[in-house]
């Protein structure tokens, strides 16, 4: 806990680094600092987000969320999600912390899905799918970003033009991020097209409620008796399995190490859990999904979505290679990520809820991720 308080004074001091400088027309709840410069020299800036207990660091490069303080059963804050203290990272080598991914989150076989009898190729960037939008998805772009101190929110919008990483339509996304008054941070994805397109938005983050070492400790609960089962490309079979009597079951809060070494070919294949859950709850309705407690430090985190499925990774792909905040290697399991989404390849899966936005329609999303502590 001692790196928890050390970085919440280190960061009120250090407004470059956390965001914090006020500048002329913004109050307390919101701030803004230059958070460096793109290799083509594109400035991009960090937004400090306040409300009650919460704060959120926000950056334009990627929708990143870079930090996110919430207080254990103390009330002590501590910030509970992986990232890097500055923007080389993110732009060197991040899989994916903190991220708006996008045009398509999760994966699509082979880079590839046929609309309207046009088939369209998409990078491969993942063995032979196209992972997370393709090799310059929406984490890897500026986006314009409008703060409102009202809110407290940011508001980031980006103009995805027609062929961006071999996707139709020139597609216009806002995202919305806002501290609520009970303790949440809220994401609202809204987009419209102007040629029929794939798309799947979601958010990365990378938790860990105790601040540091691995989330096996962590109980989970997820409100889905089916998940999608994968091949060896980890690109779902089209099959809804039931989660009873496997080690994908979090209908009752269990420690995510509890299983996650089972001798199961699902849980080998992703190299621990990396699957997509179908929600129980009415797609389109924001209801509590999944919710996690960390038993050290009281932490509680409630994931809401209006989405009809929930991607569970668990970390599997860390391994000590990479150095984030405060010098820190992440290992394997060091973070598990929510990320709320339809289901991956529905492009290319008829049986599953329909991924495709025409125009004239407006694609919404929300998300939100709400802490408390007991």
């Amino acid at each position: 806990m001692l790196q928890f308080r050390n970085r919440w004074r280190a960061t009120e001091k250090n407004g470059a680094r956390g965001g914090n400088i006020i500048q002329e027309g913004m109050s307390k709840s919101i701030a803004k600092a230059p958070f460096g410069l793109t290799p083509d020299g594109t400035a991009v800036d960090l937004y400090t987000l306040r409300r009650g207990n919460l704060e959120a660091r926000i950056t334009n490069y990627g929708g990143t969320v870079t930090a996110l303080l919430a207080p254990d059963r103390q009330g002590r804050p501590g910030d509970v999600v992986l990232g890097y203290d500055h923007l080389e990272g993110y732009i060197k080598n991040s899989p994916y912390f903190g991220a708006l991914v996008g045009r398509y989150g999760n994966r699509i076989a082979n880079g590839r899905f046929t609309l309207q009898g046009v088939t369209y190729q998409l990078p491969v960037n993942n063995g032979p799918n196209c992972l997370h939008g393709g090799k310059r998805g929406f984490d890897k772009v500026v986006w314009e970003a409008r703060p409102d101190e009202a809110g407290p929110s940011l508001e980031l919008t980006y103009l995805s033009k027609d062929g961006e990483e071999g996707f139709p339509g020139n597609l216009r996304v806002k995202a919305v991020y806002s501290l609520t008054e009970d303790n949440g941070l809220r994401l609202d994805y809204t987009a419209t097209t102007d040629k029929e397109t794939a798309l799947n938005l979601t958010q990365h983050t990378y938790f860990n409620l105790a601040g540091q070492g691995d989330i096996l400790r962590h109980e989970l609960f997820i409100d889905a008796d089916r998940f999608t089962p994968v091949d060896e490309h980890l690109i779902p079979t089209g099959e809804l399995r039931a989660v009873a009597g496997t080690p994908f079951d979090f209908r009752q809060p269990t420690a995510i190490g509890a299983r996650i070494e089972q001798d199961d070919h699902q849980l080998k294949l992703g190299h621990g859990y990396d699957h997509n859950y179908a929600l129980n709850h009415a797609a389109g309705r924001l209801d509590v999904i999944a919710r996690a407690y960390e038993p050290t430090s009281g932490r509680v985190l409630e994931a809401l979505t209006t989405q009809p499925g929930v991607q569970f990774y668990t970390g599997n792909h860390l391994d000590g290679s990479i150095t984030g905040k405060d010098g820190v290697a992440y290992k394997a399991r060091h973070g598990f990520c929510l990320e709320a989404q339809h289901f991956p390849d529905s492009p290319n899966k008829p049986m599953f809820p329909s991924t495709f936005l025409k125009p004239g329609q407006t694609y919404q999303h929300t998300m939100v991720y709400r802490f408390s502590a007991r």
